[in-house]
């Protein structure tokens, strides 16, 4: 299996596993997350059966529906970054921020690091994409 394929089904285990274990185990149904997100109850199924990709605004709305980071929808970095000169500068920066607003910070930047991850690191092009010649 591709990777490209393996990250959808990664993504739709964890829709599941964050779902069912939604407030300490006591769970949400399909039914129920659907109405918190303004979706039709099978656009969840086919979530988490990978028949669909969620949008990463999706992810979004879910890790905020759900309380978690959206980075949680991803399989781990498991390499080591160098804190380098400017991640020590964007951390002096943040520690004069208002709580609120460090927090506004990390969800962008979980975002923007989500939004690597989802889409093999490219920004998304704007309109439609041109039809093939076959």
């Amino acid at each position: 299996m591709s990777e490209g394929r393996r990250l959808p089904q990664y993504v739709g285990q964890r829709v599941r596993d964050l779902r069912t274990n939604y407030g300490g185990g006591e769970g949400l149904s399909q039914e129920a997350l659907a109405r918190l997100l303004d979706v039709a109850p099978n656009t969840i199924s086919r979530w988490e059966t990978g028949t669909y990709k969620p949008s990463l605004e999706d992810l979004e709305s879910l890790s905020r529906v759900l309380g978690v980071s959206v980075l949680e929808f991803f399989p781990s970095d498991e390499e080591d970054k160098d804190e380098g000169e400017s991640i020590s500068a964007l951390l002096r920066t943040a520690k004069q921020l208002a709580p609120e607003d460090v927090d506004e910070l990390r969800r962008y930047a979980e975002f923007r690091h989500a939004r690597s991850l989802y889409q093999g690191g490219s920004k998304p092009k704007p309109g439609r994409k041109a039809k093939t010649q076959e």
